[in-house]
């Protein structure tokens, strides 16, 4: 990073330690950081719309359609988030694979499966192994995204199922009752009023999801509980900036980030919650009238 840090094993005090945090595998541990904050800020919206359509599909009047929705929450739930984290990138990636090996080499004769092995040809791997380094990092952050989404979006498909099911029917009777049919009740009745019930689920559940992030990890991704583990690690004179186990400092600088993450957050749902629950017939609401009566 810097023109004296052409020697490392020249430097001390300050100058090593400047070199030592600039160096080139920091910068990717500090770009790690940004991926985490990105998966965070896609797989929250991405969560939040399977959990909107999952909770419509459970408390649709079609039976087939009620059932697929009920299904997808239960099953989800009723599983560890570790194996569908490990299951959905596998299976997808397979998946698309075949698909393009059908199309691509539909000459093929050999197997696809061989024994514990899935062997493709060549033009139908994705991403191609000629592709850069960059695509595969993208194709396997993007597998990841979908796993996190399904995954977190069950959590909340339950928590807007009961958040839809806690607005009091009364209102939506006398919205019938003047004419709306059963969207428009849900349109103008249901959707403004349920998010006050869901936002305590939702805010927990955003706090799950901070803390789920170092499972990119287990999904081969380089996220900054790998770079902690890897530069923390003792090194010895072969490296350019040796040093004992450092790992203990490395991890608490994380558990700062987690802290700092977790207390903005924190902050960000209580005004949001506020500004929700104003005017509202909530527990919540009447406690903000009397507060500003």
């Amino acid at each position: 990073m810097f023109e004296y840090c052409s020697d490392p094993k020249s430097l001390e005090g300050l100058a090593w330690l400047s070199c030592y945090l600039t160096s080139g595998t920091h910068l990717m541990m500090y770009w790690s950081v940004l991926t985490v904050l990105l998966l965070l800020a896609l797989a929250a919206p991405a969560a939040l719309l399977f959990g909107f359509g999952g909770a419509l599909m459970a408390r649709s009047l079609n039976p087939v359609t009620r059932t697929f929705g009920k299904g997808y929450i239960s099953m989800v739930r009723g599983v560890p988030d570790v194996v569908f984290f490990l299951f959905v990138p596998l299976a997808v990636d397979q998946g698309l694979e075949y698909l393009n090996h059908k199309i691509r080499c539909s000459d093929w004769s050999e197997p696809v499966r061989r024994g514990v092995d899935f062997v493709v040809c060549p033009a139908a791997k994705i991403p191609q192994s000629s592709a850069p380094a960059f695509v595969h990092d993208a194709y396997s952050f993007a597998l990841a995204l979908l796993a996190f989404a399904l995954v977190f979006g069950a959590f909340a498909a339950n928590t807007l199922h009961g958040a839809m099911t806690a607005v009091p029917k009364a209102q939506v009777e006398t919205a019938e009752a003047y004419g709306m049919n059963r969207a428009q009740a849900f349109r103008r009745v249901i959707l403004p009023q349920m998010w006050v019930y869901a936002l305590p689920g939702l805010s927990n559940l955003w706090m799950i999801l901070i803390k789920a992030t170092p499972l990119l990890f287990l999904l081969g991704i380089k996220d900054i509980v790998y770079w902690a583990r890897e530069l923390g690690g003792s090194k010895t004179s072969v490296y350019a900036y040796a040093h004992p186990d450092w790992r203990v400092w490395y991890f608490l600088g994380l558990l700062v980030f987690y802290l700092v993450l977790t207390a903005i957050s924190e902050k960000v749902f209580s005004r949001l919650q506020r500004r929700l629950s104003t005017g509202q017939a909530t527990a919540s609401g009447e406690a903000l009238r009397r507060a500003g009566a």
